[in-house]
């Protein structure tokens, strides 16, 4: 009987990896910190290596069954001049679906659909990890202790077991913070998703399943800034009144109660993922900004390449070396290039903007696809 891997966190990365390893003939226990499981979050876009690792575990049909397919990806100007646009139908026939959307939480919903309930342990609260020679012991808020074979850690970006093993490793703020809500498409009717480059900030559309619709606004910051903390609907229409129409209506339609705020952050890329017998994946391994829109797709890639790995030996210690090996690169150059394009689209220089969109405007569509295909193009069967 093969060993059992337990599982710090229950997100996306969590339940998706329970249910690749559950495919790959192990039994796992899903430590989560929530005293409950409950929707939360915003909008997702998932691309097309995503998909592929869907149907790699034999659900992709579910997935788009529950989210959007969109025709187009466009960037525009302030003034809703276009800057450039990705046919999203014609990378869908070389990649498959690639421009997708879905609820985080009803994809969370349909991953937990797919796992039994009592392999999850709630109130799970890790605040110490200890590594012995064969095993990990891991101490929780509450009181109890777990001792596991094997531990694979996929508790996010502030991942208290990853601070353990590398505690110089923290995240990194990108210098700019964001509002987020999800809200009733029925008036509005938008299709495409978008992104408005301006030099007083960043404002994308993202339309989901159901009538609803997503959107995010990005404004240069101050860490933490207490401003923009206690920014209201009314304060973020009046940052972007300029901006072109829909934006101005979308915000019209928001209600405080419908704010996510935060800000950016993400992990420079780190050089190990494998610690013997624990393993690093998801956010706690490679947190990235969501400029390319791959932090839950590199997630799920996580989950699927370590089923694969797991099936090929029953050397748990080598699979996770072998996973840290095939990862390593793939996620510092999602996690680097999304940290560049933030750079590139949060410029407050109108002269330096100007220029940028100049520069889009004339980049040939065979070159924004060929910077796709390097995001798309995974290799599951390494």
């Amino acid at each position: 009987m093969p060993p059992q891997i337990s599982i710090l966190g229950a997100g996306i990365a969590g339940v998706t990896t329970a249910i690749a390893l559950q495919q790959a003939g192990y039994s796992t226990r899903l430590l989560e910190a929530a005293a409950a499981i409950k929707p939360v979050g915003a909008g997702l876009g998932l691309g097309a290596n995503a998909m592929l690792a869907f149907k790699k575990l034999g659900m992709m049909e579910e997935v788009v069954q529950a989210g959007r397919v969109l025709p187009s990806f466009s960037i525009f100007d302030r003034k809703g001049k276009l800057i450039t646009r990705t046919d999203s139908k014609r990378l869908n026939a070389k990649y498959g679906i690639s421009n997708f959307t879905i609820h985080r939480a009803a994809l969370h919903q349909l991953l937990l659909s797919k796992i039994d309930p009592q392999s999850i342990l709630l109130n799970k609260k890790a605040i110490d990890v200890i590594q012995h020679e064969n095993s990990v012991s891991i101490l929780f808020e509450n009181g109890s202790r777990l001792d596991t074979e094997f531990l694979v850690v996929a508790d996010g970006i502030n991942s208290l077991a990853r601070k353990k093993l590398l505690p110089a490793v923290m995240p990194r703020y990108a210098g700019y913070t964001c509002w987020r809500a999800v809200i009733n498409n029925a008036t509005l009717q938008l299709a495409e998703s978008s992104e408005t480059w301006g030099t007083a900030g960043r404002f994308g559309i993202v339309p989901l399943a159901d009538n609803k619709i997503y959107w995010f606004a990005c404004v240069n910051a101050e860490h933490n800034d207490e401003r923009f903390k206690n920014f209201g609907v009314s304060d973020i229409l009046n940052h972007f009144k300029d901006f072109h129409q829909p934006i101005p209506a979308l915000l019209e339609e928001t209600r405080n109660e419908d704010l996510i705020w935060g800000d950016i952050i993400d992990i420079k890329p780190i050089s190990r993922f494998a610690f013997g017998n624990i393993l690093l994946i998801g956010d706690a391994a490679h947190a990235t900004t969501p400029n390319l829109g791959q932090g839950a797709c590199q997630a799920i890639e996580d989950a699927v390449i370590l089923g694969s790995e797991l099936g090929k030996t029953p050397d748990i210690k080598l699979a996770f070396k072998n996973f840290e090996q095939r990862r390593l690169k793939r996620t510092a150059f999602i996690t680097n290039s999304s940290w560049t394009i933030g750079k590139v689209a949060q410029l407050e220089n109108n002269l330096l903007a100007g220029l940028r969109n100049l520069a889009f405007r004339l980049t040939p569509d065979r070159v924004n696809e060929r910077q796709l295909s390097k995001v798309y193009d995974v290799g599951f069967d390494g």
